[in-house]
């Protein structure tokens, strides 16, 4: 219950709850592909911008995989290792094995299809569920991952009764 309302039944929330109701119901989707296989997962490693935005999202409840753009190399050589390291599989549940997170900035949108591009030119499929719900219901309130964390603890109030 967040403010005495029941977060299941979204058709009576108003507009900032809803939308705090779908952002974390994209979350817990995500926390689920990203958890290792033996831990009931799909072992989908996420890509955001920096180390900002990986402690924001392990405060969410993200154990698994995360890469960050920005280890001093350029996007050819990053796009390289993923292709390496994670292949052009689809991961067990048939949807794209990477979740593609940057930010829904001006940086983060030239980013998100840089990679999206040279990803998909080596067969290589992207998840940008997450992003597009995030960027959707925090429009208003931020345009980063990273800033998320400010709705944290509302948010991981909500996820667990979803």
């Amino acid at each position: 219950m967040v403010n005495g309302v029941n977060m299941i039944r979204k058709k009576n929330l108003n507009t900032k709850e809803e939308r705090l109701f779908l952002a974390a119901k994209a979350i817990k989707e995500s926390i689920i592909r990203n958890l290792p296989i033996e831990d009931g997962g799909y072992n989908c490693p996420i890509l955001v911008e920096g180390i900002n935005d990986v402690k924001c999202l392990r405060v969410l409840g993200f154990l698994g995989i995360i890469e960050t753009v920005n280890k001093g190399w350029d996007r050819p050589r990053m796009v390289a290792y993923l292709h390496e390291t994670y292949g052009a599989k689809l991961a067990i549940d048939g949807l794209p094995r990477i979740i593609l997170l940057m930010d829904w900035d001006r940086t983060g949108e030239v980013l998100q299809k840089s990679f999206t591009n040279r990803l998909n030119s080596m067969d290589v499929k992207v998840d940008d569920s997450l992003r597009n719900s995030l960027s959707r219901q925090f429009k208003y309130e931020c345009k980063t991952v990273e800033s998320i964390i400010s709705f944290s603890d509302t948010l991981l109030e909500i996820i667990p009764q979803i």
